[in-house]
């Protein structure tokens, strides 16, 4: 391999169109590694003779062996159990506790100075396990929310006010769950803030189904969860932090006194660079925002709090 190199650990869903974007940028060579022998191998091997058609050049492994991974300069973890119709995200803690745990300790045995960016649910605990584990500085480990519920927050003012998703301007902060935190007072269209142009039953609609966008997914689905934006929130984090963009987009990270936020990892704006998380971004919020902001961090805490006693 002769690029710096990606690692995707899970070739499900999640993993698979994430290794799929990451090759087509054209900058990386990729590892998809999973524990089912056939099926990162299945998958890179199809990637690989995509190459012909989308152009890319970059080498694609498909593995079980962690030995694979070693020396990667950023590794994404969507491990874990999926989420199924009527489950919580933190009905799923003990279970991905333990595998979270796992793939992590043989990451940092190959990798010990990549940046780690967790996708598995619940996000922001699975984040707060990583980083126990690994006992890297806390630049170093990401977790991936905040830029999908941004996402879905701008799909929908888009879709509701008919104009493109590049005018709307917007941040989801908090753990990612039910209690996550649109800031309606910063959001605009074309600088337009938007409580001029939508009224509030509208705007609480949308909280509301931002809210519960994943669950919308797998409730349609009926088999699965939603992979397609997830991948792609991933995809624009790790070329934020690979091309040193110093993007500020919502990650979950350790907070330590921002927002009036300590030891726990919760969504909030991060400058990205080649570092990992360079700098909190501290924003001002309204009362209700600041609020809610305090209580969805209350909520990841106490998932954080029965982690610790699972990690003893």
């Amino acid at each position: 391999m002769g690029r710096e190199k990606i690692t995707v650990i899970g070739a499900g869903n999640v993993g698979g169109t994430a290794a799929q974007r990451l090759a087509e940028k054209d900058c990386y060579d990729v590892v998809l590694l999973d524990i089912i022998p056939g099926l990162p191998k299945g998958k890179a091997l199809d990637l690989a003779q995509s190459a012909p058609i989308c152009g890319y050049t970059g080498e694609i492994i498909g593995t079980s062996d962690y030995k694979d991974t070693a020396d990667s300069s950023m590794v994404v973890v969507t491990s874990g159990v999926p989420r199924k119709p009527g489950m919580a995200r933190d009905g799923l803690l003990e279970t991905n506790v333990r595998i979270v745990k796992s793939v992590v300790e043989q990451v940092v045995e190959y990798s010990p100075n990549t940046i780690l960016v967790i996708v598995s649910n619940p996000l922001d605990a699975m984040t707060y396990v990583a980083y126990k584990v690994s006992g890297f500085p806390k630049e170093r480990v990401l977790g991936m929310a905040g830029v999908l519920d941004s996402a879905r927050f701008r799909a929908g003012i888009a879709k509701e006010r008919g104009v493109s998703v590049q005018e709307v301007h917007t941040m989801v902060l908090g753990g990612h769950g039910d209690s996550m935190v649109p800031l309606i007072g910063s959001t605009t269209i074309a600088g337009i803030p938007i409580r001029e142009v939508m009224s509030e039953k509208a705007l609480h609609d949308l909280v509301e189904r931002t809210r519960h966008g994943g669950a919308e997914i797998v409730r349609l689905l009926e088999k699965g969860s939603a992979f397609y934006a997830p991948s792609a929130a991933v995809v624009e984090m790790v070329e934020a932090v690979m091309k040193d963009k110093r993007s500020i987009l919502p990650c979950a990270t350790l907070c330590s006194g921002e927002y009036g936020i300590y030891d726990v990892f919760v969504g909030v704006p991060v400058k990205l660079g080649r570092r990992g998380a360079e700098q909190i971004v501290e924003m001002t919020l309204t009362p209700d925002e600041q609020a809610a902001l305090a209580k969805s961090t209350a909520d990841v805490t106490e998932l954080c709090v029965q982690i610790d006693g699972m990690l003893q």
